[in-house]
């Protein structure tokens, strides 16, 4: 088997877990029972080792359609032959069924829908990455493969043969037949499930995916993919906790071949501000308030100076070791395979900014925070206003060194801003005056030392020469107008192409210029997809007295869409031949997808 492109997959899940199912019919990645579980089919990061679950027609000439069923996440598949058309519908179940809530399962419904074929299924685990053997034990009503630690079952009325460290059926079907294949915890055996349970369970699903739809309050245009891009955030919230994992994927390359290959399972404190304005703008607000939970939950895990991580495991967790999976080749050969993330104890002044700043719309649009919250807050604003001068690894969690980044210091200000904006809304005990003139300390630097004179731009640090995109981010935290000189100007120096000293790829957007930036990486990367919807809101905003920005802003963004996949699903990156690359799909990407839309299609009234 030939590597798919990551475009090629699509996304199903419960809000525990998730899967990837290839336009193939074969699901590649699953980690179980939770996102940031061990894998049990990791195909996508090592295509002989990695396991896989696959369901496809046996013909040769064969061709293949995915989608979802409209307002949910239930992906078909479907196969079409001269001869017949046949369909894998795969879904998590979630909702209530008669019996309760449902349980942590993977169902992959097969119909015949005309005519006739032979399906072919092959399921082939391979538990904790690929690192440990498990016994295969055949049942009459399925397997369970078990390992050291784990045991899962794949329930199926299908007959079953062993097939390498897995098993295998094949089964004719005929027009209007169906058959279900379930993968499930080993507690109560193999038993199968009746095709008429696995409908049952198809049709909660669709009901709880539709009536969740049903809340979003955005009607303007382009809702098809602001409702795709919602509930793909939902997909990747973890319902025990209300975290958001920034994706579900590990180790999925930068750069096809290269070493920038990181694992996203996990739940940054920078991505609350844009989950929060997010997810409420278009009338999720029970998703915004459980991730303000989660928020809040940190919030009282300060290190002992005040001060906070930047990034927690799902269930809160702290410690995020980062480790290497030397016995996988890597997407397409791209090494190494990591897991865990290293970055965990970096220092990263902007997310101090963003937290703040989650705090102060929650509060605005949604429910007053407590005095309690406020106490912990304002240990951490009185840790920025001491720290923010030091340098940091920033927003890119750089492995080069800690520069002074712009970012950062704007993400300070940020803080600051939001904590006195805070306290005066509710009258809270605080402690203004050193806010206050520490608040224009930072402002003030920044438009000393953050402005290049000769480049008339922004720059990604004090003293240097590159730009970077992070900075257009300026007028949206209300820093300086959309309209202020300075903030045209960077946008403009932005927009040119790398060669010229720019970050614009066509209508992509670089986040900065490898080459001039000492990252601690070698490689190259693509276009980061987030980068280009700020692009679009800093272009949007600043065209509510510039037409010819506001149309550049249109343009932008529907050239944007068509770099999404047949689902509408993005990853991290775009590459030079429009591929996706890094994670996927990503949640901040979808996060300011829905932004940027919101933004726009209100400016164009």
């Amino acid at each position: 088997m030939a590597y798919k492109k990551i475009e090629d997959y699509g996304i199903i899940g419960n809000m525990r877990t998730s899967c990837l199912v290839g336009i193939d019919g074969s699901i590649d990645w699953m980690c179980y029972p939770h996102f940031d579980s061990p894998s049990i089919f990791g195909r996508i990061l090592d295509h002989q080792k990695g396991g896989y679950f696959k369901i496809t027609p046996l013909d040769a000439d064969v061709t293949q359609k995915q989608f979802y069923w409209p307002d949910t996440n239930v992906l078909i598949t479907r196969f079409l032959a001269q001869h017949g058309v046949c369909e894998v519908i795969d879904f998590m179940p979630v909702g209530k069924t008669k019996i309760g809530e449902q349980q942590n399962r993977l169902v992959r419904w097969v119909k015949m829908i005309r005519g006739s074929m032979k399906v072919r299924m092959e399921c082939i685990p391979a538990f904790n990455y690929a690192q440990d053997d498990h016994q295969t034990i055949m049942g009459p009503q399925g397997a369970v493969f078990r390992s050291k630690k784990q045991s899962i079952t794949l329930a199926t009325s299908v007959p079953l043969q062993n097939f390498q460290n897995g098993v295998s059926a094949e089964v004719e079907l005929q027009g209007g037949e169906t058959a279900n294949f379930v993968i499930k915890e080993t507690e109560g055996g193999e038993q199968y499930f009746e095709d008429s349970v696995a409908h049952e369970g198809l049709i909660n699903t669709i009901d709880y995916w539709t009536d969740w739809v049903k809340q979003c309050t955005y009607k303007g245009r382009w809702r098809e993919i602001v409702i795709r891009s919602a509930l793909t955030l939902k997909l990747l919230t973890f319902e025990p906790t209300g975290a958001i994992v920034a994706a579900p994927t590990c180790a999925l390359p930068e750069e096809l071949g290269g070493v920038r290959n990181w694992d996203y399972r996990y739940t940054w404190i920078r991505d609350a501000a844009f989950t929060i304005y997010g997810l409420m703008r278009i009338g999720f607000t029970k998703e915004a308030e459980k991730f303000m939970h989660w928020i809040e939950e940190r919030c009282y895990e300060l290190n002992d100076d005040g001060s906070i991580q930047i990034m927690y495991g799902i269930d809160g967790r702290h410690e995020l070791e980062e480790k290497v999976l030397d016995h996988l080749e890597g997407y397409m050969g791209s090494s190494p395979v990591r897991i865990g993330n290293g970055a965990f104890d970096q220092l990263q002044l902007d997310i101090y900014g963003e937290l703040l700043d989650s705090v102060y719309l929650f509060n605005k649009y949604g429910s007053p925070i407590s005095y309690d919250l406020w106490k912990q807050l304002r240990k951490l604003i009185n840790w920025v206003a001491k720290n923010w001068h030091l340098k940091d690894e920033g927003i890119w969690e750089v492995r080069g060194g800690r520069q002074h980044f712009v970012y950062s210091k704007l993400m300070c200000w940020v803080a600051l801003d939001r904590g006195i904006r805070l306290a005066d809304k509710r009258s809270f005990p605080s402690d203004r005056d050193i806010w206050m003139k520490e608040r224009d300390k930072i402002y003030e630097e920044i438009m000393t030392k953050g402005w290049d004179d000769e480049l008339q731009s922004f720059v990604q640090s004090y003293g240097s020469k590159t730009l970077d995109a992070s900075n257009l981010m300026m007028p949206l935290t209300f820093f300086v107008s959309p309209s202020d000189t300075r903030i045209i100007k960077t946008i403009d120096a932005t927009l040119k192409s790398p060669e010229q000293g720019g970050l614009l790829m066509d209508s992509l957007v670089y986040r900065y210029n490898v080459k001039e930036t000492n990252d601690g990486i070698t490689g190259e990367e693509g276009t980061f997809n987030l980068c280009t919807f700020w692009m679009v809101e800093a272009l949007t905003r600043a065209g509510q007295q510039d037409k010819d920005k506001l149309e550049k802003a249109r343009l932008m963004f529907e050239q944007m869409l068509t770099y999404a996949n047949h689902l509408g699903l993005y990853a991290e990156e775009t590459g030079p031949r429009g591929e996706a690359l890094g994670n996927f799909p990503q949640a901040f990407t979808h996060l300011s997808l829905i932004s940027a839309a919101y933004n726009l299609d209100k400016t164009l009234g």
